[in-house]
């Protein structure tokens, strides 16, 4: 593709060099420049994309793209422009001739409940005979084709590049998980959406957001840039407490889903233990019944976010109970690790003060006897959260053990630190410290008798952990198994 065509609809000014050059590729980290591409200088959180253009030319960048003017020594064409993190997401979608535009693009976004919310969504339109690809936590997943992702969503050259994939594939939809950072840092801003689902809000990311105001403003921004076009629309989550907002701000119409309040899709007669949940939908002067195997009252609200979107979107209901029946799980949430033992283990990815709630209150409901829980906090991330998880742990359990999650640069011991002032609050809380995970799993598990339910929360489908500058092998499901099958013998 001609330069001249690649930043078309952009604000940029020529500083050097010519702009009909052949572009064979784009790229933002100079590492991975190969000759032709288009380097694009991003001022990140951890080093400045500017520092290193002189890397990316050595490498072969035919032209660069930044936000000052800098010394190509007449080795590449230099464009500048005012902000070039908005400017890679419009240059990745020119450069791949806007994917977005040949498929439905259904956005999923809230603190909790994304990566289940999408794949039940996905579960329904396969029912239905479409083909479905899928973008969000887990991985980028379409047809045979799976890709790991570094985020939940990644920068929009890597979106761009897989949302193509997708169209030479003939998907007919792509589901993706939107998160707050994509939102506020542009990755997502020339995708053409056409659904937008909000599951809830609640405190997380404040290290990068600073506090609730921000970071519900940039949720607020994938309400606001969904074009009002026929067929597009919103499903939103009404008994969350900042409902009426999203309700506010959005653009295209807007449905709602509940249990609490009144809602278009409305859940009642709610049944939940350890082998499934089930309720009634009730919606106009309709009703449906939903049997599913996943459990949890947080389930049925992420099933009620699919349902609704599906059934706005026109599809059969009856396709829609059968394709939720047939769903076994999501990796890492709130999935059982089973070997025969005669007390429950759950694992979950729960890492916010509400997912750890809501999944510590399930388990707390289902349990016959004791819940013993296993988590940590992440390091060099909302610090804030800690003591309030603390407190959630404390309050639920009937004891805890305090452990290390990723703690990335962070001393594991210092995380825990700021963890136990909120467990001190619960009047005769019981706790453990231990800092190695794996020793924390095997006690927890060395605890449990008949009939006890033992929760091991924070990490769910990861497998590994980050500490320091490592990544280390490490997989909730398969420790707990391990120690399960030795105390099962």
């Amino acid at each position: 593709m001609k330069l001249v065509e690649l930043i078309e609809n952009l604000t940029i000014e020529l500083q050097d060099g010519p702009l009909d050059r052949e572009i064979s590729g784009i790229a933002y980290d100079s590492r991975r420049v190969k000759p032709g591409d288009i380097f694009i200088c991003i001022s990140g959180l951890k080093s400045d994309g500017h520092l290193f253009a002189g890397q990316a030319i050595e490498n072969g960048a035919g032209a660069v793209l930044a936000e000052r003017q800098l010394d190509t020594e007449g080795k590449a064409t230099l464009l500048t422009t005012p902000d070039t993190r908005s400017a890679l997401a419009l240059l990745a979608a020119n450069y791949y001739r806007r994917p977005s535009k040949s498929m439905r693009v259904v956005a999923v976004t809230g603190t909790n409940g994304k990566t289940t919310t999408t794949h039940l969504i996905k579960a329904i339109l396969e029912e239905t005979g479409k083909k479905t690809a899928i973008m969000g936590t887990l991985y980028a997943q379409v047809g045979k084709m799976q890709r790991e992702m570094q985020h939940t969503t990644p920068e929009a050259l890597e979106i761009e590049k897989f949302m193509a994939l997708c169209r030479e594939e003939k998907a007919d939809y792509i589901v993706m998980e939107v998160s707050s950072h994509a939102l506020q840092l542009q990755r997502v801003a020339e995708i053409d959406f056409n659904v937008a689902v909000f599951t809830n809000l609640t405190q997380d990311h404040l290290d990068f957001h600073q506090n609730m105001d921000n970071y519900r403003a940039a949720k607020l921004q994938l309400f606001q840039m969904i074009k009002a076009e026929e067929q597009n629309f919103a499903i939103i989550n009404i008994d969350d407490p900042w409902a009426e907002e999203i309700f506010q701000a959005a653009a295209i119409p807007c449905r709602s889903y509940g249990i609490k309040k009144r809602a278009d899709y409305q859940a009642g007669e709610l049944k939940i233990d350890l082998n499934g949940s089930s309720f009634r939908l009730q919606y106009g002067d309709k009703s449906l019944i939903i049997n599913m195997k996943l459990i949890g009252l947080f389930s049925i609200y992420n099933a009620l976010a699919a349902i609704s979107f599906a059934l706005q979107e026109g599809i059969d209901p009856g396709l829609i109970q059968s394709a939720l029946a047939r769903v076994e799980g999501v990796p890492g949430r709130f999935e059982k690790v089973d070997c025969g033992q005669d007390f429950a283990v759950i694992v979950d990815y729960a890492h916010t003060p509400d997912g750890l709630e809501n999944v510590l209150r399930t388990a707390r409901e289902l349990g016959e006897k004791r819940l013993i829980s296993v988590f940590g906090c992440g390091g060099d991330r909302d610090r804030g959260k800690r003591p309030l998880m603390g407190e959630i742990a404390a309050k639920y359990s009937d004891f805890c053990v305090v452990t290390s999650d990723n703690p990335r640069s962070e001393a594991p011991h210092a995380i825990i630190a700021e963890i136990i002032p909120g467990m001190d609050k619960v009047e005769k809380s019981r706790y453990a410290i231990i800092a190695d995970r794996r020793e924390a799993i095997r006690h927890a598990i060395h605890l449990a008798r008949t009939g006890d339910l033992v929760v091991i929360a924070g990490k769910g489908h990861e497998n590994y952990q980050l500490v320091k500058d490592q990544v280390l092998e490490f997989d909730d499901r398969k420790v707990a198994a391990e120690f399960l099958r030795g105390k099962v013998k």
